[in-house]
């Protein structure tokens, strides 16, 4: 209890709530694309590049820069951000990392249950 008021855990995680919502591929995705986005701005506005001298440098139209920089589009490909980031003398790097194993109320990894339709 810390000032009078006593923490309650109810034993799951957010990652645990998107997951049973269905979501959780989708939040992911929205959020490293948002942080992309955030990421290519920065960088842009670090070396005072225009949105025209980016699309010059990437042979491709304003609306598709804008598409690239828009934090709500998920559909952008990894080529375009990977040449993207070349244009601003970056790479871009992915990787593939283990999944943490869901814990079920009493701490003990999940069992994933068979279910019948």
């Amino acid at each position: 209890m810390a000032n009078g008021v006593a923490e309650v855990h109810s034993g799951s995680s957010f990652e645990d709530f998107l997951e049973e919502q269905g979501i959780r591929e989708e939040v992911e995705s929205a959020a490293i694309k948002r942080v992309l986005a955030w990421q290519f701005e920065q960088e842009m506005v670090r070396q005072h590049k225009t949105k025209r001298a980016m699309a010059a440098e990437l042979r491709t139209s304003r609306s598709q820069l804008d598409r690239l920089l828009d934090p709500r589009n998920t559909s952008v490909s990894l080529d375009t951000l990977s040449r993207a980031a070349r244009v601003l003398g970056k790479r871009l790097v992915l990787r593939i990392e283990d999944r943490k194993p869901r814990r079920g109320r009493r701490g003990a990894p999940n069992r994933r249950r068979a279910e019948v339709a």
